[in-house]
């Protein structure tokens, strides 16, 4: 079965959409009850609604913290 799932499951809050493969939380929950024409079209959907959503800034590391100092940023 075709799925966009890359295995990285974090909702946005903002959009509903979640951060891997785009798809929203119920999408996600029916994705094994739609046929492959259901399925086909909100994979066609999906890079659209990647390219509009914002990715969560990641935190600072010690260590990327420690080179900015270093590098006097």
């Amino acid at each position: 079965m075709e799925s966009p799932c890359i295995l990285v499951c974090s909702i946005d809050d903002k959009t509903g959409f979640c951060f891997g493969c785009g798809r929203t939380r119920d999408e996600i929950g029916l994705w094994t009850t739609y046929s492959s024409l259901e399925r086909r079209t909100i994979m066609a959907d999906l890079p659209a609604r990647m390219e509009n959503m914002e990715r969560k800034p990641r935190r600072e590391t010690r260590r990327s913290r420690m080179v900015r100092e270093r590098e006097g940023g």
